[in-house]
């Protein structure tokens, strides 16, 4: 779980510099922190970053957003001296995850360069720096508050302290139980598929097609597609095994992989360049299209195996076991899990758009008519029942029904007000000087002015 308590307004997605400083500002120091020194600069950056993100800036932008790099800094200290490090691996990837997100939304790398006004190069770096910041903060949130924990008593209490008004409200929850069937694609749609992989194979060896065309023209890859089918780099674990082992085996940038199937469809692949333990390549994706034919016997077969349990004659727990292909239900009886909260507690507005028009309406208990849908985990169209296991409509908040989420409000408030005490108790303890011109602020912490 990551604490940011406070608002650091968008300094954690931009804390370096992403070229936005206007050429005429000559830089000067305005803030110190101990032996770390804020330039106008990048409060300029941060400003104007803010403005185009339409970020709101809740008060004066120049003092807001010193006061909120001051406070990066206090927390960047703490965790020098206590020695924090971050995964690097896992900044690397991030970083890489930021820039193909970039590549994919500006249009192309020579357009994000232009963009940024920085080379790849440098703006990977930038967004090192940044992201690596970002996680040591993160990590010296949780280590301080790590020691905060709630008994029952204490949730109690703190309820019974609310007042009437401060009772959150929650949402409509359902918790729900899936059986998901894909339906078989027929041998001979693979094998038109495959044939045509084998033409797009040729016409790049013969050089009558570039790979990136074709990428664009055709692959069902629509992200990558828009990039000629780069997915940027990617180290081998960000791969599905079997695209991953055909990938990172291919060294010459001319050659086009044989055709590999994943539950994505199939691919063929052309590296781009190999940096280290990550590559990047191209590929392109076609998907087999199941008959309609297809689909309406799963349906057929599903709406007898819902009538069965609806009968009694079946329980819904062994239709699971004997007909799901939902990998993520399978194994817990058919019940959906909410990624978002950690739960099988879903809001309505949470649920697949096709699964909420369905249980709407359903009791507890009651087993779905069988419908289409995507699976979210494959991108391709299934059949599927539901059971409506619970439901609990809309309320204010209870002990009985909501006990861990006042827990988690309490714990949070109770490290919102430790951190807070912790940043007063370190700005006595730390240097600072601030510019007298940056000073006549109404500061979140009037702490700094001393």
């Amino acid at each position: 779980m990551k604490y940011m308590f406070f608002p650091l307004l968008i300094l954690l997605c931009c804390f370096s510099d992403f070229g936005y400083a206007q050429k005429n500002i000559i830089d000067e120091v305005i803030w110190v922190v101990g032996d770390e020194s804020i330039l106008r600069s990048e409060v300029e950056e941060q400003k104007l970053r803010a403005q185009y993100e339409g970020a709101p800036i809740q008060g004066d932008p120049y003092c807001v957003i010193p006061e909120q790099i001051a406070i990066q800094k206090l927390y960047l200290h703490q965790a020098s001296l206590d020695s924090l490090t971050v995964n690097e691996s896992s900044v690397i990837n991030q970083v890489e995850a930021r820039i193909n997100y970039f590549v994919s939304q500006i249009g192309s790398k020579e357009k994000m360069e232009e963009y940024f006004k920085k080379s790849t190069s440098e703006l990977r770096e930038s967004l090192r720096e940044m992201i690596r910041n970002q996680q040591l903060i993160q990590q010296m949130q949780q280590k301080l508050v790590s020691h905060i924990k709630s008994t029952p008593a204490d949730v109690r209490r703190y309820f019974s302290q609310l007042s009437a008004d401060s009772v959150p409200d929650v949402a409509a929850q359902v918790e729900l139980q899936l059986i998901s069937f894909e339906p078989p694609v027929p041998i001979e749609e693979i094998n038109r598929i495959k044939e045509r992989l084998r033409d797009f194979t040729e016409r790049i060896t013969t050089g009558s097609s570039e790979f990136s065309t074709l990428a664009r023209l055709y692959s069902e890859d629509v992200e990558s597609a828009k990039r000629g089918g780069e997915l940027g780099f990617m180290g081998k674990g960000q791969l599905v095994p079997e695209f991953a082992n055909v990938a990172f085996n291919l060294s010459d940038p001319k050659k086009v992989s044989r055709i590999v199937q994943t539950e994505f469809g199939f691919h063929i692949i052309q590296l781009v360049e190999k940096r280290g333990d990550r590559m990047n390549c191209r590929h392109i994706l076609l998907k087999p299209k199941v008959s309609i034919d297809e689909k309406t016997k799963a349906l057929h077969m599903l709406d007898s195996i819902s009538n069965l349990i609806r009968k009694s004659e079946l329980t819904f727990e062994k239709a699971v076991v004997s007909f799901s292909q939902d990998k993520n239900s399978a194994m817990n009886a058919g019940l959906m899990l909410n990624d978002k909260s950690g739960t099988s507690k879903f809001e309505y507005q949470e649920l697949p758009s096709e699964i909420g028009k369905v249980v709407y309406e359903m009791n507890v208990g009651e087993v779905s008519k069988p419908f289409l849908m995507m699976s979210e985990s494959t991108n391709k169209e299934v059949v599927a029942l539901v059971k409506l296991k619970s439901k609990v409509d809309s309320h204010k908040a209870n002990l009985l029904d909501d006990y861990m989420m006042l827990k988690a409000l309490y714990e949070k408030k109770m490290k919102d007000e430790f951190l807070k005490k912790w940043i007063i108790k370190k700005q006595k303890e730390t240097y600072i000087n601030i510019d007298p011109n940056w000073s006549k602020c109404t500061f979140q912490y009037p702490g700094w002015v001393k």
